[in-house]
């Protein structure tokens, strides 16, 4: 895979750095994003494809990118396809990071430093090269406003950005509704694209942690599958009825009593 496209995650960073704080918006969903987009990329590559609601792997070899020939080695090494929940709900410590690492060192971004109340050390990354930015703003902005099916890196990319959250964020406001919900429909435009934007909300929902919950206390008997049930319905049923944004905040806790 040649390194003169730029790779989905890379994208959909980009997307979410916001240009006048040097910060990126939604920063817990956007890991989730980011381990998604790679799966996305692996199947553009011809690498993975969806089998069922689970990934698989088909063709093994590299693609030339070290940070996605080591998703593509852990998807290997698990020997049978994996629930692309399970997959995006899993650690990926440092992605973010790693990613605005190799977009520094290829000049799209640049690191500022600075401290938080003055004493903490921190770093903003501030985008170098806004044309590219705007390229990959004006695809979104194409596919949204005339309706015409998108490519599927394209579609891809809009999933992501919905399952996110950067809808307010690329479009904010009463004004921005319509973009926003016409964001959302793209999702169909590319079928392994919507299968990865789903699931990285379920995580967000804590789909993920319960179902595993559901698999282990059903592993250790009849007695414990209705006691993990009880717990699962007890744990999803009040997020149900919350907000998006409190919503969000219990699937958190959810996954964190998982842990």
């Amino acid at each position: 895979m040649g390194r003169s496209r730029r790779t989905i995650p890379e994208e959909l960073l980009l997307l979410a750095l916001d240009p006048a704080t040097g910060t990126t918006a939604q920063p817990q969903s956007l890991d989730l994003g980011l381990a998604g987009a790679q799966l996305v990329e692996l199947a553009l590559a011809g690498r993975i494809a969806p089998d069922g609601d689970r990934i698989a792997v088909v063709l093994p070899r590299p693609t030339g990118d070290p940070t996605l020939d080591s998703a593509l080695e852990l998807l290997r090494r698990r020997g049978s396809p994996v629930r692309a929940v399970h997959w995006i709900g899993g650690p990926r410590l440092g992605l973010r990071q790693t990613y605005l690492t190799h977009l520094e060192r290829c000049g799209m971004v640049h690191a500022v430093s600075g401290q938080m109340c003055g004493v903490l050390p921190t770093t903003r990354y501030q985008a170098t090269e806004t044309a590219i930015s705007r390229e990959i703003r004006a695809r979104l902005d194409t596919a949204i406003r005339t309706g015409v099916p998108p490519d599927p890196r394209t579609a891809a990319l809009a999933a992501l950005a919905h399952a996110v959250g950067l809808g307010k964020h690329l479009y904010p406001g009463n004004e921005g509704r319509s973009c926003r919900s016409r964001l959302r429909d793209l999702i169909r435009h590319d079928p392994m694209g919507g299968l990865v934007a789903h699931a990285v909300m379920d995580v967000q929902n804590g789909v993920g942690a319960q179902s595993r919950r559901a698999q282990a206390g059903t592993a250790s008997g009849p007695s414990s599958g209705r006691s993990a049930a009880r717990a699962t319905a007890s744990a999803a049923g009040p997020a149900r009825h919350l907000p998006d944004q409190a919503r969000h905040l219990a699937g958190g806790m959810v996954r964190a009593g998982a842990r």
